[in-house]
């Protein structure tokens, strides 16, 4: 009889721990997934950027950005969302830059600095709203892999808006930075000539992994198991499914990778696996004491420099 009960106990203890486990699963994979339920300053305190010193500057900018003239623009998603963007056109609207946030920020957030950048050169400018962000509407947050698909209904309705003989450049910053790269080894329309990536991870999985392990403190297994099971159903693509290091072994764009050397959110080991893994031609700019979506703020002139010398090559 003993023994019944130890094993009766034993298995009662077992399953204790797996709903303990599959609860804590569900509860990591809500606050990171869902709409309402993932906080921007839950992410601004994690990646532990400090942008109290960058407040002027991106003040100063502000003003410039919003006195520019500027609309909402909509699309609609494959899936059936209403997606929107914030056009500031230039000039004669032939140079363009598309630009992509991070997660949990929103197009008018993350381009204050480079607003002033591109659009004192003439470039206009696309911010996007990414599905689940901003006035884009959606319920499950695509991390770059939903999201490449929306980036090419965009890139084509700028072209619907603006002729076939604009020239154009996608800009992504973290998640932003991750979609753009994932773009890159998509079909894309030739009016795409180069790609910026900031910060960019290689996949929700192992950026997952690297957060659970390194900032959370807990084993990233069976968590990401779990959440990878919940992804799939509740929002349709996997976790892994897919990753800027391989889709950038389809590019033919070129492509520039700028990260920050103390990202300590998305290190920048994975900037460095994503620029070896690149088939086309690329470049890197590596901003030493930078943070996390720091680099531009960090070393505006080393970041600019990269940027002329990058767009030089691929812009007429």
């Amino acid at each position: 009889m003993d023994r019944k009960k130890t094993v009766r106990g034993a298995a009662v203890c077992m399953g204790l721990l797996a709903a303990a486990e599959a609860g804590s699963s569900c509860y990591f994979y809500r606050r990171i997934m869902m709409r309402n339920r993932a906080k921007m300053e839950r992410t601004i305190k994690m990646a532990g950027t400090d942008w109290s010193k960058h407040f002027p500057f991106i003040e100063e900018c502000k003003k410039f950005m919003l006195a520019q003239p500027h609309e909402d623009r909509w699309i609609q998603s494959e899936d059936g969302l209403r997606l929107h963007g914030t056009w500031f056109p230039q000039g004669n609207q032939k140079k363009i830059v598309v630009c992509f946030h991070g997660y949990t920020s929103r197009g008018m957030n993350d381009y204050i600095g480079l607003s002033s950048y591109y659009l004192r050169r003439g470039y206009s400018m696309l911010l996007v709203d990414e599905r689940t962000h901003g006035e884009s509407e959606g319920k499950y947050i695509g991390f770059g892999c939903l999201d490449r698909k929306d980036a090419l209904l965009w890139i084509r309705e700028v072209v619907d808006w603006c002729g076939e003989d604009i020239q154009m450049i996608l800009h992504g910053t973290s998640m932003g930075g991750a979609t753009v790269l994932m773009a890159s080894g998509l079909d894309l329309p030739s009016q795409v000539k180069g790609i910026i990536s900031d910060c960019a991870f290689t996949s929700a999985k192992e950026i997952f992994t690297h957060v659970l392990r390194h900032m959370i403190h807990l084993p990233a297994f069976p968590m990401i198991q779990i959440a990878d099971l919940l992804n799939r159903k509740r929002a349709g693509y996997g976790l892994d499914e897919c990753n800027s290091a391989r889709e950038v072994k389809k590019a033919r764009v070129p492509i520039l990778l700028i990260h920050g050397s103390a990202d300590t959110f998305v290190p920048c080991r994975m900037c460095e696996e994503i620029y070896e893994s690149c088939a086309s031609p690329k470049q890197k700019l590596i901003v030493e004491g930078a943070a996390h979506a720091e680099s531009y703020y960090k070393d505006k002139e080393a970041y600019e420099s990269a940027m002329e010398a990058f767009l030089g090559g691929i812009i007429q």
